[in-house]
């Protein structure tokens, strides 16, 4: 099947939430958004609309979506990230297909065009249990390169406890200290796959400029000049607690600047934030982490009581 793609624009806000959510309900990934976070997305200051997002339509319908990111900056390779969806009715009939040529080749345009010193990448995500996905990125030359798990803990079990390290300070997030914060985030996150460093303009529309970030659920540790030596910065995402019916607190981001590592400022940090959300009535956590990130993050997460609920895979292909 040829599909024709058109360029997406913010009045299909409506039309590409109610995709997402029927699609969700055969993909199973946990992951829910309403009308308003499909707009927000539609008007990231970084996202070109009208090169960089397409929908297919049939019968009045948008029964399919692609959109591709390009990085600000880059290392070794630019990786571009991509994501789609195609309705489960209409799955099987080429679209898919389709629409990871379409990621493909306007990836490779813009790799060409800034970034033709190094190597490419497409990346597209997506849960373990959808075999769809799977038979597909392999049939267009993806392979997983990447895992993660998205984890959940309960918190009806009580206060937890975590001593505030030696030299260091607890303080609620202000956002005074929210440059100092994205410093440290970068830092944090230097060592990280992919990471090549948060801007202003991402992190005041995606972490703590967005509608789902809670400051009151989030915490920082100083050091004794006054400088974030780690932090947790948490989300609600109402989406998720209209769907499922209970609220949940998200780990949105959990670091430690290598200075401070190996003190047990993060489970300092996330002890704090569990009880904090519990004591305002939200019925879990949830967080996502790379199955091999270097700082040990996995472990600290199942020692404080996470466990695993799905695991997400990111496939790779090269662009050349």
């Amino acid at each position: 099947m040829d599909a024709t793609l058109q360029p997406l624009t913010t009045t299909d806000a409506p039309a590409l939430a109610v995709l997402r959510e029927e699609v969700e309900r055969t993909d199973r990934t946990g992951l829910h958004a309403d009308e308003a976070d499909v707009l927000d997305e539609l008007t990231d200051p970084k996202l070109d609309l009208a090169k960089n997002a397409v929908g297919v339509w049939h019968a009045g319908r948008l029964v399919a979506y692609a959109m591709v990111y390009e990085p600000d900056h880059v290392r070794e390779i630019a990786r571009f990230a991509g994501a789609a969806a195609v309705h489960p009715a209409r799955r099987r009939r080429g679209i898919g297909a389709q629409l990871t040529d379409w990621m493909r080749i306007r990836a490779r345009a813009m790799r060409d065009e800034r970034h033709a010193r190094v190597p490419g990448e497409l990346l597209i995500d997506g849960v373990d249990t959808n075999e769809g996905l799977a038979a597909l990125a392999a049939r267009a030359g993806f392979a997983p390169c990447r895992y993660w798990f998205g984890m959940a803990h309960d918190l009806r079990g009580g206060p937890r406890t975590g001593s505030v390290p030696a030299g260091l300070r607890l303080v609620p997030f202000d956002e005074s200290y929210d440059e100092p914060t994205r410093t440290a985030h970068n830092d944090a996150f230097r060592d990280h796959w992919n990471h090549t460093g948060m801007d202003r303009t991402d992190w005041d529309t995606w972490i703590t400029g967005a509608r789902s970030f809670r400051a009151g659920l989030s915490a920082l540790l100083l050091d004794a000049e006054g400088h974030v030596a780690a932090y947790l910065l948490a989300d609600e995402y109402v989406a998720d607690g209209a769907a499922t019916g209970r609220r949940s607190c998200t780990i949105g981001h959990l670091g430690t600047r290598p200075a401070h590592r190996g003190r047990g400022a993060a489970h300092t940090l996330l002890a704090h934030t569990l009880t904090e959300a519990a004591r305002h009535g939200y019925a879990r956590a949830e967080l996502v982490v790379d199955t091999a990130n270097p700082t040990g993050a996995l472990g600290l997460y199942e020692r404080t009581g996470f466990a695993v609920e799905r695991t997400y895979v990111t496939y790779a292909r090269a662009l050349d």
